[in-house]
């Protein structure tokens, strides 16, 4: 298979690409695999992160529909928002956030940041959030902002798109690997690495940690749109839920709740390689990634990639739980 000669419509804005890095120290210490870890925390947009990607197709495809405002949601200390932010501060575009919950006491990590890059911000207070995200967007509309809606992470056919496109990237960096391990959690990331993966004829093990998903929905939810981020790219095929490979066992205390492990995680990445981890998704994936390797799950001989989806700003958020 083939990408289509005519590519989507995409704003480059990410700093791209980013780079690849080996972590030898890190593996020392595991006594594992080969390490390696792909900085998508370096995407350059307010800190980084995966969502910058997206973002590239998602703010082309709202400026080529006129849009003038961009609506979408998260929790709290959602990442996606913040680089939604961002990146409709740096176009001009009005942004509104819906977020999940009320307003907590101290605005800090992504929440600040969301208030500096001048989010207008419109708390669930119990409702709903995706029934609240639907009537903030109509309202919007009815109001003649223009608005488009991006989906919590960012995660549709677009947002897939980008991410076939980043497995491109990696591959051309030529750095070969038999597997690559990330957090998963709306799709978008993964169904994306997959459709590429097709697209590309990458044949390693493409495994998603589970931060807050049971491993049989979000296979297929992934499946779907890896599918039709394939349909986008004018690609033949589908994609099956089988095919998609989930480990939801490291779910802890759910979303947002770190644990021993992202800890234990989160220090190891730093203390032997300088690389800041985030308490919700990376330490999460890391922490799984971690366990795999200890239990031989991946094996001593296979030569890894970790692809590091940023989230860094959080962790001020739980400094209490870090100090």
């Amino acid at each position: 298979m083939t990408p289509p000669s005519a590519p989507l419509p995409r704003l480059r804005f990410a700093h791209l690409p980013t780079p690849v890095e080996p972590m030898p120290r890190l593996a020392a210490d595991l006594g594992g695999p080969a390490l390696w870890i792909k900085r998508d925390d370096q995407t350059g947009l307010a800190f980084g992160g995966n969502k910058t990607r997206k973002l590239e197709f998602l703010l082309a495809d709202a400026q080529a529909h006129g849009a003038r405002t961009v609506v979408t949601a998260g929790a709290v200390q959602s990442n996606h928002c913040r680089q939604t932010a961002a990146a409709a501060a740096h176009f001009g575009f009005e942004c509104v956030l819906v977020l999940a919950g009320g307003p907590p006491k101290t605005a800090n990590g992504n929440l600040l940041l969301d208030h500096l890059l001048g989010a207008k911000i419109v708390w669930a207070q119990g409702e709903d959030r995706e029934t609240l995200l639907r009537s903030t967007f109509e309202k919007a509309s009815a109001d003649g902002r223009r608005p488009y809606l991006i989906p919590y992470g960012g995660s549709n056919p677009l947002g897939a798109a980008a991410y076939a496109a980043a497995l491109a990237e990696f591959l051309a960096q030529d750095v070969a690997v038999d597997r690559i391990v990330f957090a998963t959690s709306s799709g978008g990331t993964q169904a994306g690495l997959v459709a590429g993966a097709r697209a590309h004829g990458f044949r390693g093990r493409i495994t998603g940690i589970s931060v807050d998903e049971p491993a049989a929905a979000l296979s297929a939810r992934v499946a779907a749109l890896a599918t039709q981020g394939m349909g986008l790219l004018g690609l033949e095929g589908s994609i099956r839920a089988a095919e998609i490979e989930v480990n939801d066992r490291f779910l802890g205390g759910g979303y947002g709740v770190m644990g021993e492990r992202e800890k234990e995680a989160i220090r190891l990445f730093a203390q032997n390689e300088g690389i800041l981890l985030d308490p919700v998704y990376t330490g999460r994936a890391a922490g799984g990634m971690i366990d795999l390797i200890r239990t031989g799950e991946i094996s001593a001989e296979e030569r890894v990639l970790f692809w590091h989806t940023g989230g860094t700003p959080a962790l001020f958020a739980y400094a209490d739980q870090l100090a």
